[in-house]
């Protein structure tokens, strides 16, 4: 990779845009969001978080002629087979709706109490050098919760608000944006990546 290089990230979402470019320009690597070559969102058919983040860096690199990278994440429920899972953002159907996906979930663990609500976030990232590569860059790492009978706190965003840490004694929607960075499932699959692309700069 050169300092002149530019990767598409797979998301239209403004904030996670911003994100991304700051934590690749110290490699020299400028984010380029999808829209600027005209990508609109991919059908999500994989089975696999990983599986719809690859569909997504594929469609992103073979618009834009350039190295992609995409993200994939959910929440996985132990009491529930590990629903809602690559159907988190939609799992009350569309519109698209955290509000009603929160009571869905709430709703489908009625009866259930204690540990039994056991429950983790997980992100998948996947890296292309181009649309055709058959060796991907791809990391993946989870955050252990445990979901609550209740909303607690008024940050984040999705499942936040009933995605409660023991250790911490808080839910995700009563953490800073710097301590949920840190802590996330996303930010440490960041971490990973910039790691893999590092080495990847020196081979």
């Amino acid at each position: 990779m050169s300092p002149t290089d530019a990767l598409v990230l797979a998301s239209g979402n403004p904030g996670k845009i911003r994100e991304f470019g700051q934590l690749f320009a110290p490699l020299g690597l400028r984010v380029r969001p999808q829209a600027d070559f005209g990508v609109t969102d991919v059908e999500e058919t994989g089975l696999t978080f990983i599986e719809n983040a690859l569909l997504k860096a594929r469609a992103a690199s073979r618009a834009s002629g350039l190295p992609a990278l995409a993200d994939d994440s959910g929440l996985e429920v132990d009491a529930l087979a590990g629903s809602p899972g690559i159907y988190s953002a939609r799992y009350a159907g569309e519109p698209k709706s955290d509000a009603r996906n929160n009571a869905k979930l709430l709703e489908s663990l009625s009866g259930v109490s204690g540990a039994a609500r056991s429950a983790r976030y997980w992100c998948a990232l996947v890296y292309l050098r181009h649309a055709e590569d058959p060796v991907p860059i791809i990391v993946q790492r989870s955050w252990e919760g445990e979901i609550l009978e209740q909303p607690c706190g008024e940050g984040g965003f999705g499942y936040d608000p009933l995605f409660w840490l023991p250790a911490l004694g808080r839910s995700v929607a009563e953490l800073d944006a710097a301590e949920k960075n840190r802590l996330s499932h996303r930010g440490r699959a960041l971490e990973a990546m910039l790691a893999a692309l590092r080495e990847a700069t020196r081979r």
